[in-house]
């Protein structure tokens, strides 16, 4: 089973497929897995497999991915993961999807790396728009969290808390988007933890982004996911495309 060994940290991943590297990064909150993808509306795991070299991944202490927990985690701890599985299957450039959670993940990769991120799904972004307590996925997250001594109630306090002080995005900022030339493709949220608003914005912001409202059933499914397939064939290198 492949695993990457990073410090402490145990990260399983999986590969499907041949061609340009994409890298998935799942929806689910903290628990953001592989399996996630399979109860997607669309899951690019099957989809995409055929024309795309598919990395997909379990987030640290979520699936099979076990990592140590302290109160200095955040956003780098998982983009350090992220960067970390590229590296270890010798890839240079990749496109980028992520789901929920998987959208923070991405925009963190883009400002670390930005010449890594060919073109990027941003698919139901995760953020706020207002103050606002974080619940939901960190607490079902840490409900069902086990095996971790260290994790005590103030570590797990501080951990959230780095992840969600930020507003917007949670892991950059307005103006960074509004710089930001990669391009993206973006799946519009609907409810409170993905604002429908967010997803607006950030279409408005970068200079290089399309918007697709609806997504999720029927028709709008079948034509957005198309969109997705074309906007990926048309940012993937010439000399990589199938």
């Amino acid at each position: 089973m492949p695993f990457l060994q990073r410090e402490d940290a145990s990260i399983y991943y999986e590969e499907y497929g041949t061609g340009y590297p994409l890298l998935l990064l799942a929806p689910g909150s903290l628990q953001s897995t592989i399996d996630a993808w399979h109860q997607s509306p669309w899951d690019p795991i099957v989809e995409l497999a055929e024309g795309y070299r598919v990395i997909a991944m379990d987030q640290r202490n979520a699936g099979r991915s076990r990592a140590p927990i302290s109160a200095a985690d955040g956003w780098d701890t998982y983009r350090q993961d992220q960067i970390a599985v590229l590296d270890q299957l010798g890839v240079r450039r990749a496109h980028v999807m992520g789901g929920c959670i998987g959208v923070p993940f991405a925009f963190g990769l883009i400002e670390a790396q930005p010449w890594r991120v060919s073109a990027a799904v941003m698919q139901n972004p995760s953020g706020a728009i207002e103050p606002r307590r974080v619940t939901g996925g960190f607490d079902r997250w840490r409900e069902q969290l086990s095996g971790h001594p260290e994790a005590s109630a103030e570590v797990l306090d501080a951990f959230r808390e780095n992840l969600y002080r930020q507003l917007f995005v949670y892991t950059v900022t307005r103006d960074f988007v509004r710089a930001c030339p990669t391009p993206m493709l973006i799946l519009a949220g609907n409810d409170d933890a993905h604002p429908y608003q967010l997803s607006q914005e950030l279409a408005e912001l970068a200079p290089n982004a399309e918007f697709i409202a609806e997504w999720r059933e029927g028709a709008a499914r079948e034509a957005a996911f198309k969109r997705v397939r074309e906007f990926l064939r048309s940012h993937t290198p010439a000399a990589s495309a199938g």
